[in-house]
C-alpha cells in the first residue's frame, strides 16, 4: 500500500478522538470513543469502543501517524482495544476485566476453555453493573505463546500433556502475559477504584503493583464441561488461580 496525503477534513475528524500516553518505550495511541451496538445474550447493548497502537515515536502531529498507517500491514499485527460501558469516568464504582484473546473461544465458541463464556459473562457483568470496561487483549494468545504454538501445545495436551506441562515443553513459561499497556490506557481512562473480575492473581498483582486501587475483585467461574474440566483444574493447581469460592478485597 503507498502512502498518501490525508484531507483536512479526515484529519479533523480523527485528531480529535486521539489521545497520546507516553510510556517508557514510546507511545501509545489510544483512538476513541466510537459508538459500538453489541448483541449480547440476544439483547441490543450499546458500548464505547477504544483501540490503541504501540508507537516508537511520540509526537502529538497525528497526521503524521495517521498518514504512515496505509502503508504498514497492521493486519498482520496484533491491536488491542476496550469496550466501555457507562460513565466510566466518573462513578464511583467500576467493574474491569483485562480479558486475553482466544481465537478458538471467542470466536469458535470451543469447550476446550472457558474463555468464550468469561468473555461475554464479564461483558454482562459490567453492563448489568451500571459501568466498567472490558480491556481485550491481542497479544495474549495462549497466555503469551501465539496462535500457532497453542495449536501445537493442544496437539499435545491431547496425548496428556496439561496446559502448564504444553507450554513448558515447547520452551515457553505457562503464563508470559504482560498487562503494562492496558494498564497505562486504564489510567487514561479512569482515575478511581476499580473491581476487577478475573480469577487469575498475576492479574489482580498486576494492577495493584502499578499503583491502582482496586477495592474488590470478583470471580468468574462456569460452563465446565467434559471437555475443559482438566483445564479448569489445572488453572487452580498449577497455575495458582483462585479457586470458585475464594473472595478477595483490597487488603
Amino acid at each position: 500500500m503507498t502512502q498518501t496525503k490525508l484531507k483536512s477534513d479526515v484529519i479533523a475528524l480523527l485528531q480529535d478522538k486521539i489521545q497520546l500516553i507516553r510510556t517508557q518505550k514510546g507511545a501509545i495511541y489510544l483512538v476513541g470513543p466510537i459508538r459500538l451496538p453489541v448483541n449480547l445474550f440476544e439483547e441490543t447493548t450499546v458500548f464505547h469502543w477504544y483501540c490503541w497502537l504501540n508507537c516508537d515515536e511520540v509526537t502529538e502531529n497525528y497526521e503524521k501517524i495517521i498518514e504512515k498507517l496505509s502503508s504498514i500491514n497492521l493486519a498482520e499485527l496484533q491491536q488491542s482495544s476496550v469496550l466501555v460501558y457507562g460513565n466510566f469516568e466518573g462513578e464511583e464504582e467500576a467493574l474491569i476485566r483485562m480479558h486475553s484473546i482466544c481465537h478458538t473461544g471467542d470466536i469458535f465458541g470451543s469447550k476446550r476453555c472457558d474463555c468464550g463464556f468469561q468473555l461475554k459473562q464479564s461483558m454482562k457483568m459490567i453492563v448489568d453493573h451500571g459501568t466498567g470496561a472490558l480491556f481485550y487483549l491481542a497479544n495474549h494468545e495462549g497466555r503469551g505463546i501465539g496462535l500457532f504454538s497453542k495449536a501445537m501445545a493442544y496437539i499435545l495436551q491431547e496425548n496428556g500433556y496439561d496446559t502448564v506441562e504444553a507450554n513448558e515443553n515447547l520452551g515457553f513459561v505457562d503464563d508470559s502475559r504482560n498487562y503494562e499497556d492496558a494498564i497505562h490506557v486504564l489510567k487514561a481512562l479512569r482515575s478511581k477504584p476499580v473491581t476487577l473480575i478475573t480469577n487469575n492473581p498475576k492479574k489482580l498483582k498486576a494492577l495493584k503493583e502499578s499503583g491502582l486501587y482496586v477495592s474488590e475483585r470478583k470471580p468468574l467461574w462456569g460452563d465446565r464441561s467434559e471437555y475443559n474440566e482438566k483445564y479448569l483444574q489445572t488453572k487452580i493447581t498449577r497455575s495458582g488461580h483462585f479457586g470458585q469460592d475464594t473472595t478477595c478485597t483490597n487488603d
